[in-house]
């Protein structure tokens, strides 16, 4: 495939995934969950601080780009 070409495949996939985590943080509200407030993130509320650490959010967020580079990977060959 010439590069340029190979190029443009690339930029209008980028571009597509922008437009659609972009609308996700647009409707976000609207949702019926919100991201990064899934249960079991770890959140710490001190007297002066909190701590917020989403270790649920990282998962799902890992295994759903994990699933999407594999389903990707697997229509390209």
């Amino acid at each position: 495939m010439a590069p340029l070409r190979e190029l443009g495949r690339t930029l209008l996939f980028l571009g597509t995934l922008f437009v659609l985590v972009g609308a996700f943080f647009f409707l976000g509200g609207k949702l019926p969950f919100r991201s990064g407030r899934l249960p079991g993130d770890i959140v710490h509320r001190g007297e002066h601080t909190t701590f917020y650490f989403p270790i649920v959010t990282c998962l799902v967020l890992s295994l759903a780009l994990s699933l999407l580079l594999w389903l990707f990977s697997h229509f390209r060959r």
